[in-house]
């Protein structure tokens, strides 16, 4: 079972994550289902021996393999439909951060807060912790509340990157002179990694992002202990 959830996605953290991998099961049974009915109608066909060489056509038949497929399409459109609203969807936030993405690190502000904005760097290998993740660690994590609606306002400053957290099911692409804007709930705590998954240079996968989850009063204690720096 371990190996199989490397297949997978990573365990979710927010609703929209959870969404999004239902939609992915959902999909998966009707690819299987159609599979499994063309593989068999394709062993029946190579071992039976009807042949019928004054058939000309079949109405009933081309109906039903015209009209079947455009319903099995509706069972997989609407769902994909409502997620991509949800995914849009910005709610009444608790909390806003924005990123800027630079070439190769990303810069956090707390919008909600005066004078907290750091910029976040991949840790180098020398200095890693015995328990720290290479290549995925950084040595400025953002903090963030858990319970709490998140937006996150995005932009770069030089090139193109993309801001992407799989575990909250978030990506989205900071693009200079333009901002995005993302909203995304975090239901546990934790430490949650993505990276740039945008092609922006020659250290493009040196550009990790590493984001923790605690508790309210926790958060509340950082920002402090952070304004008093």
């Amino acid at each position: 079972m371990a190996t199989w959830g490397y297949l997978g996605f990573q365990d979710s953290a927010s609703p929209l994550m959870e969404q999004l991998i239902f939609f992915h099961d959902h999909t998966m049974v009707v690819l299987i289902l159609i599979t499994t009915f063309v593989g068999f109608i394709m062993f029946y066909l190579g071992f039976n021996f009807f042949i019928n060489r004054f058939l000309l056509e079949s109405q009933e038949i081309e109906i039903i393999w015209t009209i079947l497929p455009a319903i099995i399409l509706i069972f997989i459109a609407f769902p994909s439909l409502r997620l991509l609203y949800l995914l849009d969807e910005v709610n009444s936030p608790g909390i806003t951060l924005k990123t800027v993405g630079h070439q190769w690190y990303w810069s956090y502000e707390y919008s909600d807060f005066l004078n907290l904005e750091f910029d976040s760097y991949m840790m180098p290998s020398s200095d890693l912790l015995y328990s720290g993740f290479r290549l995925l660690d950084v040595d400025n994590r953002v903090i963030l509340p858990m319970n709490s609606q998140v937006r996150m306002l995005i932009s770069a400053a030089d090139v193109i990157h993309s801001w992407t957290v799989p575990s909250l099911g978030m990506k989205a692409d900071a693009i200079p002179g333009r901002l995005n804007q993302i909203s995304f709930f975090i239901s546990r705590p934790g430490l949650f990694f993505g990276q740039c998954s945008e092609i922006c240079g020659a250290n493009h996968s040196f550009m990790p992002i590493v984001i923790e989850s605690v508790t309210v009063n926790s958060f509340l204690n950082w920002v402090s202990s952070y304004s008093e720096l």
